[in-house]
């Protein structure tokens, strides 16, 4: 039983510390990307929108994606989709976007804009230290719990 008490934090401690991981690793791959990258024109192919949530009491979110296709200065062909990108960028139009040579399938349409990168990752890492200081707090009352209790049973 005193086992669940550290096994479910610390399987959630190691998903925060991959989160993290990975969420560090995309902004420093756009950021990396809007810096080094080279551009080239794409076309929007393709505009569509996706909902989520219940709707009725609870909020829908709607989410705007779009699908780009452009060449590389190599002469290869990509199409990637992203979401959130602009809603003045429709079907047919033609916008800049920005590539890193070794990983074109990753390119963006998005406008650099650091400082909201660097806004939302430090949020989301916040929000993440919290939570995992938080697993440790509960690892480290139910050992104090834990510890007090083996006295006092038979």
């Amino acid at each position: 039983m005193e086992l669940f008490f550290y096994a479910v934090p610390g399987v959630m401690l190691v998903a925060f510390a991959f989160a993290a991981q990975r969420l560090v690793r995309r902004a420093r791959r756009i950021s990396r990307t809007w810096a080094d990258g080279l551009t080239a024109e794409a076309r929007c192919l393709r505009m569509y929108t996706t909902t989520s949530g219940g709707g009725g009491d609870t909020s829908v979110h709607t989410t705007l994606h779009h699908v780009y296709e452009f060449t590389t200065r190599e002469g290869r062909t990509v199409r990637f989709a992203e979401e959130n990108g602009p809603a003045t960028v429709l079907e047919g139009d033609f916008t800049t976007v920005r590539y890193l040579p070794e990983a074109p399938e990753r390119a963006t349409a998005l406008p650099p804009a650091p400082g909201k990168l660097a806004a939302g990752t430090g949020c989301l890492l916040a929000f993440l230290g919290v939570a995992a200081a938080f697993c440790v707090g509960f690892m480290v009352l139910a050992h104090t719990i834990f510890a007090e209790s083996e006295g006092l049973m038979p």
